[in-house]
């Protein structure tokens, strides 16, 4: 079978799909681990759409390449932030991003593959979360550059973790590993760090197998607070962002 002809579309998205249905999504840069970019972040949109337009697509991993998730960005890439036009679109982009996670009327598997500390909230959107005992979990950009993390980060790591563990991973910096994410309840299994993909494949053929519109409805069920908080909170979070991202640009004049 023919593969659709968005798996070799987009630059930083790696696509394979078996014969149950279990598309293998990952983030990627020239074969190897990401470098987040604007136009990673762009393509994101169109990408989601079109898996959620395949009907042949049961299930979804999500996951990195290599030994990370996610662990770099090219900071510039995403343009001019601090003005208000450029700023605006990465609003937009950044909050139907996290919405079309949820929208996708598939069940989702994240596995985090090794150091998740860029959008790691793409993870937290999963519906069931494995991790590498070399996964660790944080928010590195947004305090390194010295602007506030509202582009989602915040309302999920606060709804999965709660609102204490969420203030002092996104004050601090710091980041957590795999087991504590374990007893935070941030992830549902630590597995070795070469069976980590594999695993995620093996639940996800389970959650395929399972009848077209229940994968559907329990998808928007399980959901639906998390949908909320993301349409309600993350634009306003996205202003407060571009704030910080303008102001850092005055005080550097």
């Amino acid at each position: 079978m023919m593969s659709p002809p968005y798996f070799d579309k987009y630059k930083n998205i790696a696509f394979s799909r078996d014969k149950d249905g279990v598309l293998l999504m990952r983030f990627h840069t020239d074969g190897g681990p990401i470098v987040f970019t604007g136009q990673t972040h762009q393509d994101l949109l169109g990408v989601l759409e079109e898996i959620a337009l395949d009907r042949q697509n049961k299930a979804l991993v999500l996951t990195g390449t290599g030994d990370s998730f996610m662990n770099q960005i090219d900071g510039p890439s995403l343009g001019e932030i601090f003005k208000p036009l450029v700023w605006e679109k990465q609003r937009f982009e950044g909050a139907r991003v996290l919405q079309r996670f949820l929208d996708l009327p598939i069940p989702m598997v994240g596995v985090a593959n090794g150091p998740a500390i860029i959008h790691s909230e793409y993870l937290l959107l999963s519906d069931i979360h494995v991790a590498s005992e070399r996964a660790t979990y944080g928010d590195y950009p947004h305090p390194a550059f010295g602007i506030t993390g509202g582009d989602g980060v915040h309302v999920v790591w606060e709804e999965v973790a709660g609102t204490a563990r969420a203030k002092w991973l996104l004050w601090t910096g710091e980041t957590i590993d795999a087991q504590t994410a374990l007893q935070w309840g941030v992830v549902n299994e630590v597995v070795p760090h070469d069976r980590a993909v594999n695993r995620g494949i093996e639940i996800a053929k389970v959650l395929a197998a399972k009848p077209p519109l229940y994968r559907t409805l329990q998808k928007q069920t399980l959901n639906m607070n998390l949908r909320r908080r993301i349409v309600a909170d993350v634009p306003f979070g996205m202003a407060l962002e571009g704030l910080t991202a303008a102001d850092l640009a005055y005080q550097g004049k």
